[in-house]
């Protein structure tokens, strides 16, 4: 079976949100469509303040979690936007998976499971026909996580240090063995 739910983890700095940037930017030389959203740690003077949310198709930004937001769940010194993630990140996912050929979801982690639409917006992707690629926190477990990885049509790849240069190569591969299958058997 081909896979549809490509899975993307390691630990934390590992270069899961690059790794996944590469694989977007190869599937779209490929001539595939990708939108989605991603989510890359904020910086000011070398300190990390907190992490935006991206859409990949529009540009639009937000705050998925800041030092400085006042409400919000907390995890760790940062409370999440859920706003912000709703209305940008949430908004991604959705319009990705009603237009565009690859869903791109970054990450299913704990700060995006706080959102009820965040994951409502997963559980559509992960029943629909789209091809999902997304990175999962490393040591996160939870009923939507699991139910995900337990799919027969969901692969995980792990990024290490030995293959973090390489592994875009071979999720691409799946991709596009997913999506050329899925192209034929809807008669183009």
């Amino acid at each position: 079976m081909k896979k549809r739910l490509l899975l993307i983890t390691g630990s934390p700095g590992i270069g899961k949100t690059t790794l996944l940037l590469k694989v977007a930017e190869g599937l779209r030389a490929k001539g595939y469509s990708v939108g989605g959203m991603i989510s890359r740690e904020v910086r000011t003077s070398g300190a990390r303040v907190g992490f935006e949310v991206k859409d990949l198709s529009s540009g639009n930004r937000g705050w998925l979690a800041s030092v400085h937001e006042k409400r919000g769940p907390q995890v760790g010194k940062y409370r999440v936007n859920i706003d912000d993630l709703n209305n940008v990140g949430v908004k991604a996912i959705l319009r990705a998976c009603e237009k565009l050929d690859v869903v791109v979801v970054d990450e299913i982690g704990p700060m995006e499971l706080f959102s009820e639409e965040f994951r409502e917006a997963v559980k559509k992707v992960v029943e629909g026909e789209k091809l999902l690629v997304a990175t999962i926190h490393w040591k996160m477990s939870g009923w939507l996580i699991d139910s995900i990885k337990k799919r027969e049509d969901s692969a995980t790849h792990v990024v290490t240090y030995e293959n973090r240069e390489h592994l875009h190569e071979t999720i691409i591969g799946e991709a596009v063995d997913f999506l050329s299958k899925a192209a034929l058997n809807k008669g183009l």
